[in-house]
């Protein structure tokens, strides 16, 4: 089939038409927006370094990082040199509210707690930034969801955090923690004395914890699904710390590829145990006091309530990501708390006598309670004042990207 000089030209034209609108919207994305955006926020008097072609700060934010961890850690409360080391340096060069390129997209970080005040009452007027959506088979849930969705989620699980309901896993949060410090105790008779590396054990028993209190007698799965998201965090990490090429997570490369099927491994562990929650509901079985049962109950007295509209109460989706939001958001950040918290005990143990008298004279050899846990009043001084008070200027971060 002959083909006219004309049909070939249009062809050629048309070629030709997409090859410059794409170069185009590639140099608008990797160049023009981000000095455009760039320009807007030094009008708004905001600073922060000039953009860099593409990788904008990563690299230099990657190199920090490693240079500071490649040192040792003196045991102090400014501990920001090492743990953002690139944002440390920008508040003292810029002040507490700067931008940072995340390859060719500016973020904006507000540090300053008046302007953070602001942000948090307006929170309709600062969305939360769009997550990579490689991250977010990490964990999404109530953390980002907005608008009504957010109030839905807020309102279904509200009751899962009820006093009442937390007080009956204390036992839980007991034989976690009492099987923790058996095996110290075998360890030290053992060897008569040993210096022990605590992380490892903490990890273990915050991961054992939320397995019990989340999925009761499934915990043995949950330690799984804290395994797998474990993983899973160590490559959203390498993820974050590249830039983000819109559609890139559709390509077949190896971190892509295992991230999907962590994903696809967590959800049929999830939705196994929600299966089996489901039918024992309908076998007439009593709801357990778990965090999944509790949710699952007032999920269901919600679509009770409204009726079986789709927009009412949550979907399977929704439910799965809850459960990967409680472990994600609460088992390593315990961990770490109960870390420093020992190594605070150590440097102050004047403070650790007074927190081990107090302990022993409101509880003696009995078993924690809840209305004795309330008592401890030195234990809960030193939680608030020396920890918390050194730690919250980083820990409340307000983000948000331009658009």
């Amino acid at each position: 089939m002959e083909l006219s000089v004309a049909t070939i030209g249009a062809v050629l034209v048309g070629i030709t038409v997409i090859i410059i609108a794409g170069a185009w919207r590639l140099l608008n994305w990797l160049w023009l927006r981000p000095k455009k955006l760039e320009r807007y926020l030094r009008q708004q008097g905001l600073t922060g370094n000039s953009y860099r072609f593409y990788t904008g700060d990563m690299k230099e934010i990657s190199t920090m990082i490693k240079q500071a961890y490649s040192k040792p850690v003196s045991l102090s409360h400014d501990i920001a040199p090492r743990v953002i080391p690139f944002d440390y340096q920008l508040v003292n060069t810029y002040g507490k509210n700067y931008f940072v390129w995340m390859g060719p997209t500016p973020r904006v970080n507000i540090t300053d707690p008046e302007d953070m005040k602001t942000i948090l009452t307006k929170m309709d007027d600062f969305p939360k930034p769009n997550a990579n959506p490689l991250i977010k088979l990490l964990a999404t849930g109530i953390a980002l969801c907005e608008g009504e969705k957010w109030a839905k989620h807020r309102r279904i699980i509200n009751p899962v955090f009820h006093i009442e309901k937390l007080k009956r896993m204390l036992p839980e949060f007991y034989q976690s923690c009492s099987e923790m410090i058996v095996e110290w105790e075998s360890l030290v008779l053992k060897e008569g004395s040993c210096e022990l590396d605590v992380w490892p054990y903490f990890e273990n028993m915050t991961a054992d914890v939320i397995s019990r209190t989340a999925f009761g007698s499934s915990y043995k799965e949950g330690r799984k699904i804290f395994q797998l998201l474990k993983e899973q965090a160590k490559l959203a990490i390498k993820v974050v710390q590249s830039v983000y090429i819109p559609g890139a997570r559709f390509l077949p490369t190896k971190i892509n590829m295992k991230m999907k099927e962590i994903d696809r491994e967590i959800r049929a562990l999830l939705m196994g145990i929600i299966n089996r929650r489901e039918d024992a509901i309908r076998a007439g079985e009593a709801t357990k006091d778990d965090l999944l049962g509790v949710l699952m109950e007032s999920n269901l007295n919600e679509i009770k309530e409204h009726g079986n509209n789709k927009k009412v109460g949550m979907s399977m989706h929704d439910v799965i990501e809850e459960c990967k939001l409680f472990y994600f958001a609460g088992q390593e950040t315990t961990s770490v708390l109960l870390v420093w918290t020992m190594v605070l005990l150590g440097q102050y143990q004047n403070w650790q006598d007074r927190a081990r008298e107090e302990v022993l004279q409101v509880f003696g050899s009995n078993k924690p309670e809840f209305d004795g846990i309330i008592h401890l009043k030195v234990v809960s001084v030193f939680h608030r004042e020396k920890l918390w008070r050194d730690c919250i200027y980083y820990v409340i971060r307000f983000e948000c990207r331009t658009v």
